[in-house]
């Protein structure tokens, strides 16, 4: 039987040698400072944040940084936003590249579209976290809406369940791809709006709500409330298109 654990700390600073982690899966954890020493690596897959890591005395960082930036040159675009313009071209791309993975989800079945590939969130899924992002971080702080969730956003996997429905979120929910997606073109055309009415001095007001009550209190400037949503609309992009791969090498 597989150990699961979700300990917080029940590995830090621990040493261990001679252990079979053979198709073990670490998620959501803090490996900062791991250590890897005469070990055998082989179909290795990591995700999330790289930096300063060296494999067999030679940092990556930079390389996979580089591959990243060549395959998904949005990532290059997104850090270079400054100005009201680049603010709405940046959103031009981001509608450009969600259009074509919708338009690549839609010729896949119905039970496809809702698969987890490797565990990782389904297509649906995907795009109910993106009603979610755009509800904390423009309809709440950047609109001032106190509760503007709606129940099918599916939050980072970080909230607990309580405090997910406690603004209203139904984790157990399961719509199908054409209830989720109507959501999620409206909240992509509030966003245009948004963007549309927005002057230059705007990205530097400071907003007075969190993006979740359970938030951190700091004020984030609209100009950083609205980087956060295209982050996650970059990124996210990339997972979709990973596993949309994964789902259509199967036809």
């Amino acid at each position: 039987m597989a150990v699961e654990t979700s300990s917080a700390d029940g590995f830090r600073g621990a040493r261990l040698t001679g252990t079979d982690f053979a198709g073990a899966t670490l998620r959501d954890c803090d490996v900062t400072g791991l250590k890897i020493v005469n070990s055998y690596l082989g179909n290795v897959r990591i995700s999330g944040f790289l930096g300063n890591v060296v494999v067999n005395d030679v940092d990556v960082s930079a390389f996979v940084a580089a591959e990243l930036d060549r395959r998904h040159p949005e990532r290059v675009q997104l850090r270079a936003m400054g100005t009201v313009d680049e603010f709405r071209a940046m959103w031009d791309t981001i509608e450009r590249l969600w259009a074509d993975a919708v338009e690549r989800a839609g010729r896949l079945s119905e039970p496809e579209r809702q698969e987890r590939v490797d565990d990782e969130w389904s297509f649906v899924e995907t795009l109910r976290h993106l009603v979610f992002a755009t509800d904390a971080w423009v309809s709440r702080t950047v609109l001032d809406q106190p509760m503007p969730y709606h129940r099918l956003g599916y939050p980072h996997s970080e909230l607990p369940a309580a405090d997910a429905a406690a603004i209203g979120l139904d984790l157990g929910a399961r719509p199908s791809f054409d209830e989720v997606l109507g959501i999620r073109t409206g909240r992509m055309a509030l966003v245009r709006g948004v963007l549309a009415d927005l002057g230059s001095a705007d990205l530097e007001r400071r907003c007075t709500r969190a993006p979740t009550p359970d938030f951190p209190d700091e004020r984030h400037t609209v100009r950083q409330c609205l980087a956060t949503v295209m982050r996650e609309e970059c990124d996210h992009y990339r997972y979709a298109v990973r596993d949309l791969a994964v789902l259509e090498a199967r036809t």
